[in-house]
């Protein structure tokens, strides 16, 4: 049962990777002026996904925790990013609907959208190092 979210999250975080890649053309297209090929369907795909992942492996370290030990906000700090990660992703994934859906050429949206999810990738990789140290304490014992 352990087990379960770290592999969920590690998923995640790869296919968030990915998705964080795809974008950074669109980036470069827009602000840079550069003349880069964006795959937008793809990059709509694949961060759809990683969102979705990044939240139900919230979900499911929340679930995870109050089964094991009664209270979700034992493991501190890991906890509490993991919960401000949840305004991001409703962002993240709202406003990347809202542009897939409506598309015609921004500037501010993208770049707010793009300035979010960079902020999801880079907290849920600080919530590995605090997931370590949760799962050699809490459930190793060491």
């Amino acid at each position: 049962m352990f087990i379960f979210h770290p592999i969920l999250q590690s998923l995640a975080i790869l296919t968030a990777l990915y998705a964080l890649s795809l974008g950074i053309p669109r980036f470069l297209l827009m602000h840079l002026e550069k003349k880069i090929h964006f795959n937008w369907q793809l990059h709509v795909r694949v961060g759809a996904i990683a969102l979705v992942l990044l939240f139900l492996g919230m979900l499911g370290g929340l679930y995870v925790v109050r089964v094991s030990w009664g209270d979700v906000l034992i493991t501190g700090a890991h906890a509490f990013v993991a919960l401000s990660l949840l305004p991001l992703i409703l962002f993240g994934l709202g406003s990347g609907a809202y542009m897939d859906s409506s598309k015609r050429r921004r500037r501010v949206l993208p770049l707010l959208h793009g300035i979010c999810n960079t902020l999801i990738v880079l907290l849920a990789l600080s919530q590995i190092y605090t997931g370590v140290y949760i799962y050699r304490s809490y459930v190793l014992g060491l």
